[in-house]
């Protein structure tokens, strides 16, 4: 019998200064006791209202909101009205014809407190369409494929769209020169995984703080003395502030706070303390706090991979095997914190190989994990099919890991 469930992605979009805003959800429907997930189309307003309140509203879109998929038989149906208004933006898909009647329901949702979104706009391939510029008057948001280039068509869609009070998100962003250029036409709001990608010609200047933790992480990698360890948060005051506000922010099975750093040290052991340094890193020097893109995706990518290895301790038996997990996941990004190679990145850090090879080739039962990951935050679900069915996993147990992990990440938020 198939036990189906539901798939959810988030696609993190970010204001003008790389801070996570928003989120678009895709969904998707599965059997829960297989790695088979359909695409059946975009999911009913019952549908996503459940799935949110499953994983929780608040852990899955924060202060945020979260763009969903809107056909032209979801907006008519009166069932839209059960997603939350302020926490949602309705996303009309290309495909939806604009007629009198989505013009009309359009402005109704909009005068009941909802938020609007174009999806894959093109202003010059509409031009003649008379019955689609009120619609201009009515959206909040215009979503404009960046990948196309940023020509005259775009420059002269620009233009026409600011007449309105709309905000610009610019979609399919992959690369920060494609991110440069779509700031300087005006865009507001971005979307893709520019912000993942390592830029290694721009070598970034290393906040000397940066220095020290990655000296420290060194440290703790080698299991240096605690008094090693312990000298270098004593010359780094600020690093010694952030390592306990972090870990006093989640339960570590202690009843009392921990107030100094060999407290710390000594009630969390050196697997948690592992863990902590590596969130640091991704903290350091950073307002957003978990609107930071990069700490989030290498926050959900750790601690994903961590519980799978949990969950199944019939395919890893290995013990700490899911310390290791998440520390494959939180540094699978450090080359693009330090704009360096991953390989001048890990050097020093005395990796074992399972992580090395999992960090520079994708191989191993580690790498196989985070290229799992991976194909689910790009929304790749024929990957994500393909790799749960290598690794022998199921869907509930990708879905139980997404969910404890965006629960985790929310309440470690609380620190920030």
């Amino acid at each position: 019998m198939r036990d189906e469930t539901i798939f959810l992605v988030r696609q993190p979009i970010l204001n003008k200064d790389e801070e996570i805003v928003a989120y678009e959800l895709l969904f998707r429907s599965g059997d829960s006791n297989t790695a088979e997930i359909a695409d059946v189309g975009h999911a009913s307003a019952s549908v996503i209202a459940n799935a949110l309140s499953q994983f929780g509203m608040e852990a899955v879109l924060g202060q945020g909101k979260g763009f969903v998929n809107v056909s032209k038989e979801m907006l008519l149906n009166e069932a839209i009205e059960l997603l939350p208004k302020d926490k949602v933006v309705l996303e009309l898909l290309k495909t939806v014809n604009i007629t009198d009647s989505v013009i009309q329901r359009s402005r109704e949702l909009k005068d009941k407190g909802f938020s609007l979104a174009l999806d894959d706009y093109d202003y010059p391939s509409h031009r003649s369409h008379l019955p689609y510029l009120p619609m201009l008057e009515v959206v909040d948001f215009i979503k404009i494929d960046a990948s196309q280039g940023t020509g005259g068509n775009l420059e002269k869609t620009i233009q026409q769209i600011k007449r309105w009070p709309i905000q610009l998100l610019a979609v399919r962003v992959e690369t920060q020169e494609a991110y440069q250029a779509c700031r300087q036409l005006g865009f507001n709001l971005f979307q893709g995984y520019y912000f993942a990608r390592p830029s290694i010609l721009k070598r970034k200047r290393i906040d000397p703080a940066m220095v020290s933790l990655t000296k420290l992480l060194e440290k703790v990698m080698k299991d240096a003395d605690t008094q090693e360890i312990e000298q270098i948060f004593k010359e780094n005051p600020s690093l010694s502030y952030n390592l306990l506000r972090l870990v006093n922010s989640v339960s570590v099975g202690a009843r009392q706070k921990i107030k100094t750093i060999s407290h710390a040290i000594t009630m969390l052991g050196r697997q948690q303390l592992k863990q902590w340094v590596q969130l640091l890193l991704f903290t350091q020097g950073s307002n957003g706090g978990l609107n930071n893109p990069l700490l989030q995706t290498a926050v959900l990518r750790g601690r994903s991979m961590e519980l799978l290895v949990q969950l199944r301790p019939d395919r890893y038996p290995e013990r700490d095997y899911s310390e290791l997990a998440f520390m494959t996941g939180i540094l699978s990004l450090i080359d693009v914190l330090l704009g360096v190679s991953m390989e001048e990145a890990v050097d020093p850090l005395n990796l074992i190989d399972d992580v090395r090879q999992a960090l520079l080739a994708r191989e191993g039962s580690l790498g196989l994990l985070l290229s799992l990951i991976e194909r689910q935050e790009e929304a790749d679900f024929k990957g994500v099919e393909r790799f749960m069915k290598q690794v022998g996993l199921k869907l509930s147990d990708l879905l139980s890991a997404q969910r404890e992990a965006i629960s985790w990440i929310h309440r470690l938020s609380s620190s920030f």
